[in-house]
This record gives structure tokens, C-alpha cells and sequence, in this order.
């Protein structure tokens, strides 16, 4: 999925309503995993994935949107779970750069995200 964002209004989104696959608990699944793939001339700009509008997990790299290779992002359910998601009915996912918390203007970018999935542990 390409992603041009424009961080001058403080946060660039896209979310997806899910209508399908909501519960997220299905065959021990404990792990999201999103690809993403940015580029050098991109701003600097926090990464981040909301879940059913609420829980909120930022990317550990602060230059995550500078990354010009396809990098897998492991995010532990547990981390939305322990703010309050109810993994057995996610109804939305979001994919953020910027502050959602504080917007402030930033910069541009494009960005590609792929292979957004949900991972039960290895035997």
C-alpha cells in the first residue's frame, strides 16, 4: 500500500474498518507484523499502528520512515492488549506517522506498507 503523508497538520493516517477477522486470538495468535519500506528523502516522522482507535504502539525507530528496505515491524499483541483492546474484537487497525497524541507540523514522505499479519508463536 503506497502512503504520501503531509505531517503539516501534525499526523498523516490511513485506517481500515475491519468487517472480517476481528478476533485476533484465533490459534494462539500473538504478534502483528507489518512490512514497511520508506525512503532517505523522506522527514523523519514517528511510526505508529492503532488499534480500534485507542491503543496506540510506536515504532522503536525514530527513523523508521528514512528506512529504504523492506523491514518486517514485530508488534506483541500484548502491548494493546494491556491497554485495554480487546484482541477477540478488533475493529480497526490505523497506520500513522507524526504524534497522534500532540500533532505538530512535520514533513512529507512516502511510504509502502505489505504483508500486514498476525502470527501465532513458533512451535
Amino acid at each position: 500500500m503506497p502512503f504520501s503523508y503531509d505531517n503539516s497538520v501534525g499526523k498523516s493516517e490511513a485506517t481500515l474498518t475491519l468487517t472480517s477477522n476481528r478476533d485476533w486470538t484465533v490459534n494462539g495468535v500473538d504478534t502483528l507484523t507489518i512490512w514497511y519500506r520508506g525512503s532517505a528523502s523522506n522527514a523523519a516522522e514517528t511510526m505508529y499502528v492503532v488499534l480500534n482507535d485507542s491503543a496506540v504502539v510506536t515504532n522503536d525507530n525514530p527513523d523508521a520512515a528514512l528506512t529504504n528496505r523492506w523491514t518486517a515491524w514485530n508488534i506483541d499483541l500484548q502491548a494493546f492488549a494491556d491497554q485495554g483492546v480487546d484482541l477477540a474484537n478488533v475493529n480497526s487497525i490505523t497506520l500513522g506517522l507524526g504524534n497522534r497524541s500532540n500533532p505538530i507540523a512535520g514533513g512529507t514522505g512516502m511510504m509502502y506498507f505489505d504483508d500486514i499479519r498476525l502470527y501465532a508463536p513458533t512451535p
